[in-house]
C-alpha cells in the first residue's frame, strides 16, 4: 500500500521538512513570540513599578500585571516555542514525517484556548495570585480551567513527538540511537509529562475547589505538588536550551561533542534528578523535615548540578575543538576571539551559555542548600536567579535558534540584519545586569513581592540602606535595555516573517513510497543530524574550555562561602 508524503529540502543547509510538521513548527512558534510580545509588555510595566523612583502602577494594577507576565513568560511563550524544537527535533532532525498531524492540531489549538482563557480571567480583575497561585487564595474557574487545557494540548504535542520517533524508527530514516539533540529533546519531553501530570494532580482539585465542589484544599500540600509542575516546567526549558545549544555549535561551527557517551548521560541525570530541584522552595516550610529538605537540595540534586557542568563543558569545548581544527591554534582563546560574534545565533547561544551557568547555575546552588536559603527566601534574590535561568538562559537561546530558522523554515531574510547583529548583546548583558543587581537588592533583604520598598503609609515600616535602592534603580536601568533587546528581536522577527525577501526553494516534493520505505531526500546537515567520530578523548585538546571551567569552579566556591560568611552574620552570638 503506498502513501503519500511531501517533504522539502533546504538547499543551503541539507535538511529536511515535513509539510505537516513544517506548519506546526511555524504555528506554535509564532504563538509563542505573541505570547513573548505580551509578556515583554507587561515586564515594561513590573520594573517600572519596582523601579522605586517612577512607580508606575498602583496595587492592584501591579499585581495584575505581575500575574500575567509570570504566566505569559514562563508558561505560555517557552512552551510554544519548546513545541516547535520538539518537532524539529523529531520530524526534521529524524527525516520523518510527522506522526498525527491532526492531533497535534488539536493540542497547538488547545493550548491557544487554554493561554486565551487564562489571560482574559486574570484581565478580568479577580484572579490576580500571581503564578503560584497559592491556595487559599482564590481565582476565577476560568484560571484554572485555562492552565488544564493548556497543559493537555501540551500533553498531546508530547505524544506526538514520541510518536514521530516511533515512525522514524519503524520506516528507518534513522540508524541506530537518535542524535544528540533529538535525544536532549526526548529528555525534555520525558521531563514534560512528568511536570504535566503533576500539574493535573493539583489544578484539577483547584479547579474543582474554585467551582464549589470540593470544601478545602490544604496549603502545604498544594504547594509541595505545584513545585513540581512550577518548578519542573522550568526544567523542561533547562533541557531544551541545552539541546538548543549543542544545536546551534553544530549550524555554526560544525562542531560534535567532545564525548557523545558523556553528553547523554548527563541528559539521562537530568532525567533522574533535575526535578528535585523544585524542594528549594519549600525550605522555609515548617510542614517538612529537614531530612527531606537536605536530600532533595543536597545529596541527589548534585547529580543534576553535574549534568549542568558537563554540558557547559562540552558545548564550548566542542566549538573550541572545531576551531582549532580550522586552523585558530595561536594561544588559548584565539578560537574563541575569531569565533562569529557578528552572528546572531552564536551570540545569542554563546551569552545564554555564560548567563546560565554563572548566574542562574551558581545562584540557584546556593539557594538549594536549606541553611543559606534562610537569607534570600521570598526576597528579589529569587526572581532575579530565574530570569538567569529562564530569560539569559532559555528565552536567549531560542532567540539564537529563531535566527537560524527565519531563513530556513520561514524562507525569508533577516530584514534588520544591522539590528539582529547587536539585539543579542544588549538583551543578554541587560538581562545580566538585571538579574545581578535584582540578587544583590535580594541579599540586603528587599522583599520580592511587595508593591513599595519604601512601606509608606504602614505602621510597622522598614528602611532599607541606601545601596539597596541604588541597587533597584541599576536594577530598572539594565531591566529597560534587556526590554528594549527583546523589542529589537521581536520587530525583526515579526517583520522578517511576514515581509523579509522572500528565499525561493524548490517546492515541496510529492513522494509515494512503500511502507517501510524512505523517501528519497537530500543528505542533512551531518554536523547536527549525524553522530560521527567523537572527538577530544586524548590530552587537553580543549585548553582555553579548561580554563574557563576553572574560572568558573573558583567563582562558584568562593560565591559559595561567601553566603556561608554572611549567614554566619545574621544571628551572631555573644
Amino acid at each position: 500500500m503506498a502513501v503519500n508524503r511531501m517533504f522539502r529540502t533546504c538547499p543551503s543547509t541539507g535538511l529536511v521538512y515535513h509539510e505537516a510538521a513544517e506548519k506546526l513548527i511555524r504555528w506554535n512558534a509564532v504563538a509563542g513570540v505573541v505570547a513573548l510580545l505580551f509578556g515583554g509588555i507587561l515586564a515594561l510595566l513590573v520594573t517600572a513599578t519596582r523601579w522605586q523612583a517612577i512607580h508606575l502602577l498602583p496595587p492592584d494594577w501591579f499585581y495584575l500585571v505581575l500575574t500575567a507576565h509570570g504566566l505569559n513568560m514562563l508558561v505560555f511563550w517557552i512552551i510554544f516555542f519548546e513545541i516547535a524544537v520538539l518537532y524539529f527535533a523529531a520530524s526534521v532532525l529524524l527525516k520523518c514525517r510527522l506522526a498525527t498531524p491532526r492531533w497535534a492540531w488539536a493540542g497547538f489549538w488547545l493550548m491557544i484556548l487554554g493561554a486565551l482563557m487564562n489571560n482574559v480571567a486574570v484581565f478580568r480583575g479577580d484572579s490576580s495570585v500571581m503564578f503560584t497561585s497559592y491556595a487559599p487564595m482564590g481565582a476565577h474557574p476560568a484560571f484554572y480551567l485555562g492552565l488544564i487545557l493548556f497543559a493537555v494540548g501540551a500533553l498531546i504535542a508530547c505524544f506526538v513527538f514520541f510518536g514521530t520517533l516511533v515512525v522514524g524508527r519503524n520506516e528507518k530514516t534513522y540508524n541506530g540511537s537518535v542524535p544528540l539533540v533529538t535525544f536532549g529533546a526526548v529528555t525534555a519531553a520525558i521531563i514534560a509529562v512528568f511536570t504535566i501530570a503533576s500539574g493535573a494532580i493539583i489544578l484539577i482539585p483547584t479547579f474543582l475547589w474554585s467551582v464549589g465542589l470540593v470544601d478545602h484544599i490544604d496549603s502545604l500540600m498544594y504547594r509541595t505538588v505545584w513545585w513540581a509542575f512550577g518548578h519542573s516546567s522550568q526544567q523542561i526549558n533547562v533541557a531544551a536550551h541545552v539541546s538548543v545549544w549543542y544545536a546551534i555549535a553544530a549550524i555554526v561551527f560544525g562542531a560534535k561533542p567532545m564525548s557523545e557517551k558523556v553528553s547523554r548521560t548527563a541528559f539521562l541525570l537530568y532525567i533522574c534528578f533535575l526535578q528535585l530541584a523544585s524542594a528549594h522552595h519549600l525550605l522555609a516550610d515548617p510542614g517538612l523535615t529537614s531530612n527531606w529538605k537536605i536530600f532533595n537540595t543536597s545529596y541527589a540534586m548534585y547529580l543534576a548540578v553535574l549534568a549542568s557542568m558537563v554540558h557547559g563543558l562540552t558545548v564550548p569545548g566542542a566549538i573550541e575543538v572545531a576551531q582549532r581544527e580550522k586552523g585558530f591554534n595561536s594561544g588559548l582563546f584565539e578560537w574563541l576571539r575569531k569565533a562569529p560574534w557578528s552572528n546572531p545565533a552564536f551570540s545569542s547561544m554563546f551569552i545564554s551559555l555564560i548567563g546560565f551557568g554563572f548566574l542562574g547555575g551558581i545562584s540557584g546552588v546556593m539557594m538549594g542548600t536549606e541553611q543559606l536559603n534562610l537569607i534570600i527566601h521570598n526576597t528579589i534574590y529569587v526572581p532575579g536567579h530565574f530570569h538567569a535561568t529562564v530569560v539569559i538562559g532559555t528565552t536567549l537561546a531560542f532567540m539564537g535558534l529563531t535566527y537560524f530558522l527565519i531563513p530556513t523554515l520561514f524562507r525569508r531574510e533577516v530584514m534588520f540584519p544591522a539590528m539582529a547583529k547587536w539585539q543579542p548583546y544588549l538583551f543578554g548583558l541587560g538581562m545580566c545586569g538585571f538579574s545581578l543587581f535584582m540578587m544583590g537588592a535580594g541579599t540586603l533583604g528587599v522583599p520580592r513581592r511587595h508593591w513599595d520598598i519604601s512601606f509608606a503609609g504602614n505602621a510597622l515600616g522598614h528602611e532599607f540602606p541606601g545601596t539597596a535602592w541604588l541597587m533597584m534603580a541599576l536594577m530598572g536601568i539594565f531591566g529597560l535595555a534587556a526590554i528594549v533587546g527583546g523589542a529589537m528581536y521581536l520587530i525583526n522577527t515579526v517583520g522578517s516573517v511576514f515581509f523579509g525577501k522572500k528565499i525561493e526553494t524548490p517546492g515541496f516534493v510529492h513522494v509515494k513510497a512503500k511502507d517501510g520505505a524512505a523517501p528519497p531526500w537530500q543528505p542533512v546537515a551531518v554536523a547536527i543530524t549525524g553522530h560521527g567520530p567523537s572527538i577530544g578523548t586524548a590530552g587537553f585538546v580543549a585548553p582555553g574550555t579548561f580554563l574557563l571551567a576553572m574560572v568558573f569552579l573558583i567563582s562558584f566556591v568562593l560565591y559559595y562561602f561567601v553566603n556561608w560568611k554572611y549567614l554566619s552574620t545574621v544571628w551572631p552570638l555573644s
